[in-house]
Order: C-alpha cells, then sequence, then structure tokens
C-alpha cells in the first residue's frame, strides 16, 4: 500500500508539474502576446504622430513661403528708401565734402 501511496504520490508530482508547466507556458504566451500588441499599439500612435508632425511642418512651410513674396516686397520698399535716403544725404553734404578736401589739399604745412 505504501508503494501504491509513493507511486501516488509520485503521479500527483509529475501531474502537479506538467500543471505548471502549461501555465508557466500560458503565463509567458500572454505575455508574448501583449508585448506584441503593445508594439503595435506604439508603431500605430508613432505613425500618427508622425503623420501629424509631417502635416504641421506642411503647413508652417507653406505658411512662410506664401509670405515670402509679402516679405521680399516689403524688403525691396525698405531698401529702396534706404538707398534714397543715403542718395539725398550724400548729395546734401558732398558740396561740404568737396570744400573740406580741397582746403586740406591745397594747405601748406611746415
Amino acid at each position: 500500500m505504501e508503494a501504491n501511496r509513493g507511486q501516488n504520490g509520485i503521479q500527483q508530482l509529475l501531474a502537479a508539474e506538467q500543471d505548471a508547466q502549461h501555465i508557466v507556458n500560458a503565463a509567458r504566451n500572454a505575455k508574448m502576446a501583449r508585448l506584441k500588441q503593445a508594439k503595435e499599439e506604439a508603431e500605430k500612435e508613432i505613425a500618427e504622430y508622425r503623420v501629424q508632425v509631417e502635416y504641421e511642418f506642411k503647413k508652417k512651410v507653406a505658411e512662410s513661403s506664401g509670405y515670402s513674396g509679402a516679405n521680399v516686397k516689403r524688403l525691396e520698399t525698405e531698401t529702396d528708401a534706404k538707398i534714397n535716403h543715403l542718395k539725398n544725404e550724400a548729395a546734401r553734404i558732398s558740396h561740404d565734402v568737396v570744400q573740406m578736401l580741397l582746403k586740406n589739399v591745397t594747405t601748406v604745412r611746415n
């Protein structure tokens, strides 16, 4: 009878070990499935974020290039105004500068 109980105990241990192995395998498979699902979700979120960032980038590029014509026109106007101002100032003081140069060139110092 003790041999039966010993044999029975071994059978129970083997069955328990197999059950434990099935539980471990099921847990491992569940973990792998969850990791795969998490990876897929992350890739989906990354793709959505990438689309959003590209859209915003293209929008900003379009906005900045749309205004570049106006910026160029404004800069040309400002540049022309500054050039005209410099020409007027040069014309206004050129006679005085020529007189000063003539005076310094023709004056002899010892």
